[in-house]
């Protein structure tokens, strides 16, 4: 079973994100950079997948030369190579745009199964998973909590609104990952030392065949950045028993809040 991970490096939930004087950008100088925390149960399913039916495990990523840190993290879990195309062109590209040069860097290679984060935490457009899909002209299941493959079919659980459907697909076949679909596991120390011997090619647009007018122009443009609004301070409800503190609620949500 050949499974391909997409994955990528995004700036840590946990890092102040501030907003560059451009208004259109973020600052990253003190950011701390993580693997995309969706893409991070991707990579787990993709060991689980090649434990149960062999193979290999294969890191595909798009971004700058920092991105191999989030690769070789990868490696270090577990998978077996790793492949990031880094191209000034490729640089601040739209959804459609990666998925464009990620189905043809895989339109190349042998596969099974294409495992995604269900979204990029920085982004947040649920778009690359499903256009790599549509690229390769082949299913994709979104949002998956359980897969099992059998038969070169995969029978995967996925969360609709108000419950979930059980989806069959041939292989082969993409699939996004949802939280809850597993628990991923941490490097070990001694995968970390394997990691570093392990294959990690960088690849330019030219290398795969795709030039800035190969991807085309992007569909989506950033027209500002805003910090959302601050919040105002709560209020105490003041009162000597339960149903003073309940007539001075109502009172408040009908007066100032205008709720009611």
């Amino acid at each position: 079973m050949e499974v391909i991970v997409l994955l990528k490096q995004v700036p840590s939930t946990e890092s102040f994100v501030g907003i560059s004087e451009n208004g259109l950008t973020v600052k990253t100088d003190d950011v701390k950079w993580v693997i995309n925390p969706y893409d991070e149960f991707a990579v787990e399913e993709a060991l689980r997948v090649k434990e149960a039916h062999g193979g290999s495990v294969t890191i595909l990523s798009t971004g700058p030369e920092k991105a191999v840190e989030a690769i070789r993290t990868a490696l270090a879990m577990g998978a077996d190579k790793g492949i990031l195309i880094n191209d000034p062109a490729a640089c601040n590209c739209d959804g459609l745009q990666t998925a464009k040069i990620l189905a043809a860097v895989i339109k190349n290679m042998p596969f099974d199964l294409i495992i995604a984060g269900q979204r990029a935490v920085d982004g947040d457009n649920y778009t690359v998973g499903s256009a790599v899909a549509g690229f390769l002209n082949i299913p994709a299941v979104t949002m998956v909590m359980k897969e099992a493959i059998a038969d070169r079919k995969i029978t995967c659980s996925r969360t609709v609104e108000g419950g979930m459907v059980v989806i069959e697909a041939p292989l082969p076949a993409l699939i996004t990952t949802q939280r809850g679909l597993n628990e991923p596991r941490y490097a070990s120390l001694p995968g970390i030392m394997k990691a570093k011997k392990k294959p990690l090619e960088i690849k330019s647009l030219k290398d795969i065949g795709l030039d800035a007018a190969g991807i085309g122009a992007p569909k989506t443009k950033i027209i500002s950045l805003k910090y959302p609004p601050e919040r105002k301070g709560g209020k105490m409800i003041a009162g000597e028993t339960a149903a003073d503190k309940a007539k001075s609620l109502v009172k408040a949500l009908h007066e100032e809040a205008k709720v009611i």
